[in-house]
């Protein structure tokens, strides 16, 4: 079996992936890393979650490292500030965070710095780490072009370049600007472009920018991974389509649901964090602090599940995702592949799931079809089987209930030792999930799950507070210490309190 050493990468890098628990390559880093680590300009195409982000990171960083070795040697300076030596184009600011989560280490290992530049934030503290020096930049086309325009950086020293999800950026209608910053690198320089598909011009970019490409790919891009589970469920109307849907976000593991409009996305959110099953949303009209503690929420796993418009179906790359919901049916089966990536990840299985209302049946069929895959459609209702095993265990089902009021916020009592306050209707059986401490016994209201379910404390680091104030499920209250509890799709109906703080 090859390993990673055996692929010529630096002990430090090698060292730094064992204790990440990262051993063997994945087939796409394997196929390109002897290319890609020799300078040439690679084509690597591959469905999302087959390893692409590292199968470009450990050439940039190990290329730099001996470049800058090189110049360390020659009397020449390593670093210059606002001229990076690596450029990484991408998306979405959630995907540039998560290269950026993925790259640094590997650099620091190596003494290289990396950084990112993307809109919805303020710019200063991006010219600010520009200004000191850095080896990789890892930025959205739309930020860099502004700095670039106000003469903050230049690309003149680029050595690699590296274009990831270029289909998506394509879709986005970035091709343009794409091409303005590439012919700002030097034409000299290594170019990488990964990416699952070649349609909408980016081959295109291929043809303008690499040279001689070689050319890997892993599978098939519009094949979906062998490792998901397909299910088409078919609702008779929108209640029975919304209870489907509040008894399919309960569970254990991690699962993304994704709705139409920004405007579902936050109302579902609010809706199950309501009925005791925390959620956050994650949608273009959240600002950038917001999508970043709600992502951060999902990844770290505070809360399980997240719901979301397809601006995530590209930049949530988080692992042991067990189930993929599409609350709505995508317009077009590209769509329907990307999101359902988010689970089935780095080797692991998951299902998708296709709620399917009467009128929508035509349009999931062709949908489907053009997905290739073969599920059937399942009448189905709240409590069947089928969607019970979706879920993990025995049904639990929640009816949904409606956002609580301010008022009704303000009115609840604060019950002790974690039970919640009216305002959510009773549990049928099985366990029950909601803010995040151990319910000690029955509840004093219908809100409380029934015996050994969980209830509505807050939780701090480390630490479990106790009696958090709640109204339907809902945590209203703060932490010793901690900031307020956001409401749906904000803070994901928990608040953070200092280690060992108790609820207020």
């Amino acid at each position: 079996m090859t390993t990673f050493a055996d692929l010529g990468l630096p002990a430090p890098v090698v060292s730094h992936l064992t204790s990440a628990g990262i051993t063997s390559p994945f087939p796409i880093q394997s196929a390109s890393l002897p290319d890609t680590m020799a300078g040439r300009d690679v084509l690597g195409r591959g469905r999302t979650g087959s390893g692409k982000t590292l199968a470009f990171s450990l050439p940039v960083v190990t290329r730099l490292a001996r470049s800058a070795a090189q110049a360390k040697a020659e009397g020449r300076a390593r670093r210059t500030a606002n001229r990076p030596r690596a450029l990484v184009l991408c998306p979405t600011r959630e995907l540039a965070n998560q290269i950026d989560a993925t790259m640094k280490p590997l650099a620091e290992a190596l003494g290289l710095r990396t950084t990112t530049v993307f809109g919805g934030v303020a710019q200063s503290r991006q010219v600010t780490a520009l200004g000191a020096g850095v080896d990789v930049l890892i930025a959205c086309p739309g930020r860099l072009e502004d700095l670039l325009n106000q003469k903050v950086l230049t690309l003149d020293d680029v050595e690699i370049t590296v274009l990831d999800e270029a289909d998506h950026m394509a879709d986005l209608g970035f091709l343009p600007g794409v091409k303005r910053i590439m012919d700002r690198t030097p034409r000299t320089g290594q170019r990488l472009l990964f990416s699952a598909t070649l349609d909408n011009g980016v081959d295109v970019l291929v043809k303008r920018y690499l040279t001689n490409p070689v050319t890997h790919s892993v599978d098939e891009a519009a094949a979906p991974p062998p490792q998901m589970t397909h299910h088409i469920l078919a609702v008779a109307d929108k209640e029975v389509k919304r209870d489907v849907v509040h008894q399919l976000a309960q569970g254990t593991g991690r699962r993304v649901l994704f709705t139409r409009t920004k405007h579902q996305a936050k109302k579902l959110a609010r809706q199950l964090t309501a009925a005791g099953v925390p959620a956050v949303d994650l949608h273009g009209n959240l600002g950038q602090g917001a999508r970043e503690r709600n992502l951060a929420a999902f990844s770290s796993g505070d809360v399980k599940v997240m719901v979301a418009t397809d601006i995530a179906a590209r930049g949530i790359h988080v692992d042991e995702v067990e189930l993929v919901v599409h609350v709505d049916p995508p317009a077009e089966h590209k769509a329907y592949l990307h999101r359902s990536g988010r689970t089935a990840r780095a080797g692991s299985g998951g299902d998708v799931v296709t709620l399917m209302l009467p009128e929508e049946r035509g349009d999931v069929r062709d949908l489907t079809r053009k997905a290739r895959i073969s599920a059937r459609p399942q009448d189905v209702r709240p409590g069947d089987a089928v969607v019970s095993a979706l879920v993990g265990e025995v049904a639990a089902f929640v009816e949904p209930v409606a956002a609580p009021t301010p008022q009704q916020q303000t009115r609840a009592a604060a019950p002790a030792g974690g039970q919640t306050a009216g305002g959510g209707r009773r549990r049928r059986g099985g366990r029950g999930r909601s803010g995040g401490g151990q319910a000690s016994g029955q509840g004093a209201s219908q809100g409380a799950p029934q015996g050994g379910g969980r209830s509505g404390g807050a939780q701090g680091n480390g630490g479990r507070a106790s009696g958090g104030r709640h109204a339907g499920g809902q945590t209203a209250g703060r932490g010793q210490g901690g900031r307020p509890a956001g409401q749906g799709g904000g803070r994901s109906g928990q608040s953070r309190g200092r280690q060992g703080g108790s609820g207020r």
